[in-house]
């Protein structure tokens, strides 16, 4: 407990989410049930224990590491009943935790060891979202949430995966994403696939900026024409501090993202984890002063199991440690909403009729 009204009021404030891994997001008690049903090992017998050795597993300081972790919650997440279940707690959780509107990724390809077909998986995650929503309204709380088809960098299926993405469009998927090893597998491993998305209007978001450096957002935002950029915090390395005269120069490329304020998909305790900026606490994050320098900055929780995080976690820490106001927040929550893979007019309502008014009923309690 804290003794900040606005930390305690975080919980009830809108948040939305355009960066939340799927299969980064189980209930350990699921992951330890579904590891039973089908006899695979896990490290740790109860679910708190568990809990723990997945957040210490990953908070190693190195991406690589970090994405072992998924070994176990990959392995449970092979049948449609379980896709469909760890979809439905995933929506159930982030709505209990104020999240109106959210975008989970995941990769149909790495979902395939039982004999899944790629449609089947989106199929059951599709049910599982619309179950979690029919939940969640039941009990009085309003979450919208779409599907972000990724591509596995190093699988060399982009174009399958893509042209999957594409034909649900319709049915619950609403981008695009590539994801796994950054360094050594840019945008241009597979050309033309940005060419196929954009000839066919399809929203696309990227992991750049997170294990490698500028050159990776460039060919994000200039090859793939990203909407987005996954993370991007290291769009900080391209910008010039003078800390006596506290001015910041932008580098090109940086100018080239914010004049187009292209969002970056900020998620502050999983980039302390993998080491993807110098910052060692929240206060030195680079978030916040991306933000000061008018940046389209989002929060978002990438890996829920792994961090042990959550959008009010994220919100707390940021209020706790970098001195964010419930204006910070707004801001941010108001850019995520503006991000979102939706027509134009949902994102309005999205802003006029959920976020701002959430805000300011919270704003108006504090006062």
């Amino acid at each position: 407990m804290s003794d900040d009204p606005l930390v305690e009021a975080i919980p009830d404030l809108p948040k939305v989410v355009l960066h939340d891994h799927l299969d980064g997001g189980l209930r350990p008690q699921t992951v330890l049930e579904l590891a039973d049903a089908v006899g695979h090992h896990v490290p740790a017998h109860d679910a708190e224990s568990l809990a723990q050795w997945f957040q210490q597993a990953a908070d190693s300081g190195s991406l690589v590491r970090y994405l072992e972790t998924f070994d176990h919650t990959l392995a449970v997440m092979q049948t449609p009943e379980a896709l469909a279940r760890v979809a439905k707690e995933a929506v159930l959780d982030l709505a209990s935790d104020g999240v109106v509107y959210a975008e989970q990724r995941w990769a149909p390809e790495q979902h395939l060891t039982r004999g899944l077909s790629l449609e089947a998986t989106v199929e059951a995650v599709q049910a599982g979202i619309e179950a979690g929503v029919a939940e969640a309204a039941a009990g009085g709380r309003t979450i919208v949430v779409g599907q972000l088809v990724t591509a596995m960098r190093h699988a060399d299926r982009w174009q399958e995966i893509a042209e999957l993405a594409v034909a649900y469009r319709d049915r619950g998927v609403v981008g695009f994403d590539i994801a796994g090893p950054e360094d050594g597998f840019p945008p241009d491993r597979h050309a033309g696939i940005w060419r196929y998305l954009a000839d066919n209007d399809f929203p696309v978001t990227i992991h750049a900026g997170e294990a490698a450096g500028p050159a990776s957002i460039a060919q994000a935002v200039h090859l793939g024409q990203a909407d987005r950029i996954g993370h991007g915090v290291r769009i900080i390395e391209d910008i010039a501090f003078d800390d006596e005269t506290q001015t910041a120069t932008l580098g090109r490329l940086a100018h080239w993202v914010r004049d187009h304020q292209i969002p970056l998909e900020v998620a502050p305790v999983s980039n302390l984890q993998t080491s993807a900026t110098a910052a060692k606490t929240i206060a030195e994050h680079p978030i916040t002063r991306l933000k000061e320098l008018d940046f389209a900055v989002t929060l978002n929780t990438d890996n829920r199991l792994m961090s042990r995080t959550s959008m009010s976690h994220e919100m707390r820490l940021l209020v706790q440690h970098a001195g964010w106001t419930i204006d910070d927040l707004a801001d941010v929550t108001i850019a995520a909403a503006w991000g979102t893979f939706q027509h134009h007019d949902a994102r309005r309502a999205l802003v006029e009729d959920v976020i701002v008014p959430g805000f300011q009923k919270i704003e108006g309690a504090l006062l």
